[in-house]
């Protein structure tokens, strides 16, 4: 997952899937996995539309249902984003009981990333920046975003056979992550509340300490199952899943919730808390990246301080330009739209190369009516264009065909041009000094569900005994029942030696 300051567009593929063409020569069954993300190919040669429910089969992955969409908004107070009630986040795991923390408890960690394998990201990469800010907003929570400009490299390499090729220099996917990160923050995320990191720069003190042992819990077949890999492919790679699945430990982030990390000059907190690991998280994230966490969600609770099983919310993916079949693609500029392309290469792209669900001729467009099902200028409305009375209303005419293809691109231009001009004004604002700020570890401000019957300071925090405030309840707690159940077993065998010494025999039921 050219920038508006200068860097350039990567002309070389630098870790990204497959582009359309590619795929048409390649699949015959669509796959779909960390590293690919291509639809089947037909008996004619004619690339297919990803089969999300196949997928979802696949994965074991419950589907996103109208029920979860009206806990989420009885829960929150807020109604689901337009990505929600379009299906378009459409399958999940462990969703509900991450409502169910959050009503108790009051807040989670969010946890989503990027891939920063280009200078700037385009509207594929930003559909689930779009919605976790969303979440972070509604649910008032704390939230990390890991850029991996390590695996990015591995996976190049790895692809490159070891070769160094224009553009995918290490140090090119460093460079990568800062403007990746600049491109985040300009989405409108709140400082206080959010913590962005590369992995080249932060991993140590408890974030590594959870690595090894996570790397520890993982074998050589799990990997290989999980993504796919031979032996051939590098020892880098192999060992990056478990870099991501620990990346959504609230344990990895000590500092966040106010705690000491194990770190240079100090070396505080040696070992994490077990109130900060206890916090469940939810990521937002493309199901291409659910194999990781299913490693994760099998193994999380056979860490030293075990973390709750990890939720996740999925998304369907933005698809190319050229159509059904696969995703927009870093690493070919015709199958996106950038976040830097200015507003006539977007008019540009949409008219030359978006799919069309139109008939043939204006005649049989007329007649037959077009299919908003595989239009890729409607598909990207619908992920763009808030309203959702507007949106039924141009399906409709699509499918009558009352509305032309091109009066179709033409409402689509316009959406995406307004969305990506507002976005490169506030990108034009984010200087090195801000983006320091977002990547500067510190305590996060965040006031999540003001209605939870248990308080955020006693869930996240170690009190002390002397901190412990008194119970004026008039109830003795679990804890005051046991020590007292104590204190009569100490007092009862006190008794019965003070007896011994006095000479008494002790009685039958004392022996």
């Amino acid at each position: 997952m050219a920038s508006p300051d200068g860097a350039p567009h990567t002309a070389d593929a630098v870790g990204a899937p497959p582009a359309v063409e590619q795929v048409k020569q390649a699949a015959k069954e669509q796959q779909i996995d960390p590293y690919n993300v291509s639809g089947g190919v037909d008996e004619n040669g004619n690339v297919t539309a990803i089969d999300y429910d196949a997928l979802r089969v696949r994965f074991n992955t419950p589907a996103l249902t109208q029920e979860h969409l009206d806990r989420f908004e009885r829960v929150t107070g807020k109604p689901p984003h337009r990505l929600m009630r379009r299906k378009l986040f459409f399958s999940h795991r462990d969703f509900d009981k991450i409502l169910d923390y959050y009503e108790k408890y009051g807040f989670f960690l969010l946890y989503t990333g990027r891939g920063p394998s280009s200078g700037s990201m385009h509207l594929g990469h930003a559909v689930p920046f779009l919605f976790t800010k969303e979440l972070q907003d509604i649910f008032d929570v704390p939230l990390v975003v890991m850029l991996t400009d390590d695996e990015k490299f591995l996976y190049t390499r790895n692809k490159n056979q070891g070769k160094i090729t224009k553009g995918a220099a290490l140090g090119d996917f460093i460079e990568y992550a800062k403007q990746n990160c600049k491109d985040i923050i300009a989405l409108g995320f709140d400082l206080k509340k959010t913590f962005i990191y590369t992995d080249y720069e932060y991993m140590g003190g408890h974030f590594y300490q959870n690595i090894t042992e996570f790397e520890a819990l993982l074998t050589n077949n799990q990997i290989r199952g999980a993504m796919g890999f031979d032996g051939s492919t590098n020892i880098g790679l192999n060992a990056y899943a478990a870099k991501q699945c620990v990346a959504a430990f609230a344990s990895s982030y000590p500092t966040l919730f106010g705690a000491g990390d194990f770190r240079a000059p100090n070396y505080e907190e040696a070992r994490p808390r077990k109130h900060i690991a206890a916090i469940p998280t939810l990521i937002p994230c493309a199901i291409d990246q659910e194999p990781y966490f299913r490693l994760l969600r099998e193994n999380c609770d056979r860490m030293e301080f075990p973390a709750p099983k990890t939720a996740l919310i999925l998304s369907k993916f933005l698809t190319a330009l050229q159509g059904p079949g696969g995703k927009m693609s870093a690493s070919d500029p015709n199958s996106a739209i950038f976040m830097s392309d200015t507003s006539k290469q977007i008019e540009k792209k949409v008219n030359r190369f978006a799919f069309s669900g139109g008939g043939a001729t204006k005649e049989d467009h007329e007649k037959y009516g077009g299919n908003p099902d595989v239009d890729v200028a409607y598909a990207y409305l619908s992920y763009f264009l808030e309203s959702d009375d507007e949106l039924k209303e141009i399906e409709e005419s699509y499918r009558k065909g009352t509305l032309s293809t091109g009066e179709l691109k033409k409402r689509c231009i316009k959406e995406l041009q307004k969305f990506v001009e507002a976005f490169q004004e506030r990108r034009a604002k984010v200087t090195d000094e801000i983006m320091r700020e977002f990547m500067t570890p510190r305590k996060l401000e965040f006031k999540g569900n003001p209605n939870a019957t248990a308080s955020i300071e006693e869930a996240v925090t170690e009190k002390k005994p002397e901190e412990k405030q008194e119970n004026t309840s008039g109830k003795l707690t679990k804890g005051e029942r046991k020590a007292l159940k104590i204190a009569e077993k100490k007092a009862e065998k006190l008794a019965l030696r003070e007896k011994g010494q006095a000479g008494e025999e002790p009685k039958a039921e004392d022996a």
